[in-house]
């Protein structure tokens, strides 16, 4: 199956007018074309390794629980929608959560066991991204049980005290829980105890110790988040972690860069050009050369604005900013068989007409999305490849 006449992202460079061979799901030839251009740009498929989505496909609405294949057949949707080929879905371990409610110890273990049930034969590949609460140390086990059971792909560790990390400014912090429905005192309160219950560091620090032990020993990648001082970075780099998500602030950015992590954030940040909370924008951390990694976060549509207004500065272009999120997204994670437009790789693709729409995206040579407008197949192409 060949596509033909239209403009290919590749890793190192942009072919104008080009076609591309797949066979049994793989791309196994790339050729400079002699038709006409078609208009469309064909990209590597996107690959998220941090979305939040699924917990809100889940509970919509507070105590208003979907049914598991309804949530994720809705996100998948989404994100083939998207130009997104693989997508690792976050879910979380949060100590402050109340039993059996969104982000406890039950209730995430019950979602990540359901999510592996209900993702086989979707048309994105989902794999689990399990966010692990530092300071919940009861749950520990429960990661160590579905790290074991295969249940857990990617591991980040975030610690949620107000004062650090990604709510240091607590006044921000209060501001965002009043939008939310709190009164001002409720909300202040709230803060209070929750700085008040702060687990001690001796006892954090033990933690990331044994999580970082699992990980190693089920060979599962390990991400922190939010790191916002340059002694948590260096921490955080120590233990193994290999991906910083979301760094707070550009001096823990340039530390996590040091030690040879990858730095990933946010789509949305990168295409608004600022945090919702007031960290570290995406686009000044992309200036400073310390940007790798382009995620979804809550948005998976943001994904192809960001890469268009990141490609605008990316000393690469068009061709680095795509990279953010396909080739360096997959080296980071060990997705070796795809990332990038290359013989060899897995035919993950996404296809973008001339207004930066997504019209069609394939996963392995199928399609798994397509609005009705994209391109045609051929079996055969007379043009010369590629040297």
């Amino acid at each position: 199956m060949w596509l033909s006449d239209v403009k290919l992202i590749l890793a190192d460079r942009i072919i104008d007018n080009g076609s591309l061979r797949i066979e049994n799901g793989v791309i196994t030839e790339i050729t400079e074309s002699a038709g006409q251009p078609s208009g469309f740009t064909v990209f590597p498929g996107l690959i998220d390794m941090h979305g939040d989505m699924i917990e809100l496909e889940l509970e919509p609405r507070p105590k208003v629980d979907f049914p598991m294949d309804v949530a994720v057949g809705h996100l998948d949707a989404r994100l083939a929608a998207a130009g997104v080929t693989t997508a690792y879905a976050g879910v979380s371990f949060s100590r402050t959560a109340v039993d059996g409610e969104r982000r406890s110890f039950e209730h995430t273990s019950a979602i990540i066991r359901a999510l592996k049930d209900n993702i086989r034969d979707l048309r994105v590949d989902h794999r689990i991204h399990a966010r692990f609460d530092m300071t919940y140390t009861a749950a520990i086990d429960a990661l160590d049980g579905l790290l074991a059971a295969r249940a857990v792909d990617l591991v980040s560790v975030m610690d949620h005290t107000p004062g650090q990390g990604q709510y240091r400014n607590v006044e921000t912090l209060v501001a965002n829980r009043m939008k939310g429905g709190l009164s001002e005192e409720q909300a202040r309160a709230q803060v209070a105890r929750r700085i008040k219950d702060a687990v001690p560091a001796e006892q954090v620090l033990e933690n990331l110790e044994r999580i970082s032990k699992l990980c190693t020993s089920h060979d599962v990648a390990m991400a922190s988040h939010d790191d916002d001082t340059v002694e948590k970075a260096h921490l955080m780099a120590d233990i193994g972690v290999v991906i910083a998500e979301f760094p707070v602030t550009m001096e823990a950015a340039k530390i996590a860069d040091q030690r040879g992590l990858m730095i990933a954030m946010g789509a949305p940040n990168a295409m608004r050009g600022k945090s919702y909370s007031g960290n570290l924008s995406a686009r000044d951390a992309h200036a400073a050369d310390l940007l790798h990694i382009l995620a979804a976060d809550y948005h998976p549509a943001a994904m192809l604005p960001a890469i268009r207004a990141l490609s605008k500065t990316d000393a690469d272009g068009l061709v680095g900013a795509v990279r953010l999120a396909s080739k360096n997204p997959a080296k980071a994670l060990g997705l070796k068989d795809r990332g990038e437009i290359a013989i060899g790789k897995r035919a993950d693709l996404a296809v973008v007409d001339a207004s930066d729409r997504v019209v069609q995206t394939f996963r392995a040579g199928e399609i798994i999305f397509s609005n009705g407008s994209g391109l045609t197949t051929a079996e055969h192409s007379a043009v010369a490849a590629v040297a």
